[in-house]
């Protein structure tokens, strides 16, 4: 795959296309997303998780305002919107206050510890696939032999890990047979259960299928 391609199958800018462009294909080589179905789908999640090949760091982010803090996230309280959301006349929730959030809202689940451990912001979603908990940084870092609970930031700066970590989340999900079932929906599923932004998802699906050429009952092997 080439860096117009690229740019075609995702609708990356030309600085991020290139920056993004050797460490994906490097990773879909690795973990056999080597077929126009398999890549189309495989681009087209990773696109929309990522918010579009941003450079890095890629992080989760909690610019969120009080009101939709509390339609994000049922486990914070009212009062806790209201103290940690975006206040007036702020164009960004505060580094320390996003904290405070991640810890709350991710604290004691996948591995995490309570709040104050700071595993919420630690683990928080990370990385091309927006790898999240400290259980799957761990799953991810055995699967491909690098110790990210020790190093998380690593998925976040690093564009040979994000890679890797999206695609060996990837196959070990059984996506690359889902792809060549063209069950682009249950891919989705793999990834977010609640189907999150599902027509998003849909729409960079049709993108990189057309631009690769993709046949959802498979293919033969691209480069």
């Amino acid at each position: 795959m080439d860096q117009a391609t690229f740019m075609a199958a995702t609708g990356a800018p030309q600085a991020s296309a290139a920056f993004w462009l050797g460490p994906v294909t490097a990773a879909m080589d690795r973990f056999q997303i080597n077929t126009p179905a398999r890549q189309a789908a495989f681009l087209a999640q990773i696109g929309y998780e990522s918010g579009g090949f941003p450079l890095p760091p890629v992080s989760e982010k909690f610019n969120y305002a009080a009101a939709r803090l509390d339609a994000v996230f049922s486990s914070l309280s009212q009062a806790q919107c209201n103290a940690l959301g975006r206040q007036p006349g702020e164009n960004c929730v505060p580094p320390d206050r996003q904290q405070q959030i991640a810890n709350l809202v991710y604290q004691n689940k996948g591995g995490n510890g309570p709040a104050s451990s700071g595993d919420g912001w630690r683990y928080r979603g990370s990385g091309l696939i927006q790898l999240t908990f400290k259980d799957n940084f761990a799953a991810v870092g055995r699967g491909i032999g690098m110790d990210l609970v020790s190093n998380p930031d690593s998925v976040r700066n690093d564009p040979d890990t994000a890679a890797l970590a999206a695609a060996w989340f990837w196959q070990s999900r059984g996506c690359n047979e889902l792809a060549d079932q063209g069950k682009f929906h249950e891919i989705t599923a793999k990834i977010n259960p609640a189907h999150a932004g599902e027509q998003g998802r849909d729409n960079a699906y049709e993108l990189a299928s057309n631009a690769l050429g993709a046949d959802v009952a498979g293919g033969s092997a691209i480069t």
